[in-house]
């Protein structure tokens, strides 16, 4: 049987490295939390966040909403309440879309440099 490389075993996350991932500033993240109900990491006794995958979907809708699409807070707030699944489905194509780009981008590249 061969290991499957591709598999998440991570089960937590810092803020560090959800704020990596996004490349955006830890504080936007507390800043969000206190702003969006949903997002609600776990917390330790020294109130450490811990994320979640599941968490982590949560903060790429929110980042989908507001960095991507130009929504502000409020209006990333309500569109989460009302239709939180399209939201979600909209975060995936976009991000998918995001990687196409730049692996797009990479193609150009290498092709500019055979010429």
């Amino acid at each position: 049987m061969a290991l499957n490389t591709e598999k998440n075993l991570k089960l937590y996350y810092s803020i560090k490295e959800v704020a990596a991932m996004l490349n955006v500033p830890e504080s936007m993240l507390r800043f969000w939390e206190k702003e969006i109900p949903m997002l609600r990491p776990k917390t330790t006794g020294n109130n450490v966040r811990q994320y979640t995958q599941a968490d982590i979907e949560n903060v790429k809708a929110v980042y989908n909403l507001v960095k991507v699409r130009g929504f502000k807070l409020s209006a990333a707030r309500k569109m989460l309440r009302e239709n939180k699944q399209a939201v979600d489905g909209n975060a995936r194509v976009m991000e998918s879309l995001i990687k196409v780009r730049d692996e797009l981008k990479l193609l150009k590249k290498q092709l500019d440099y055979l010429e």
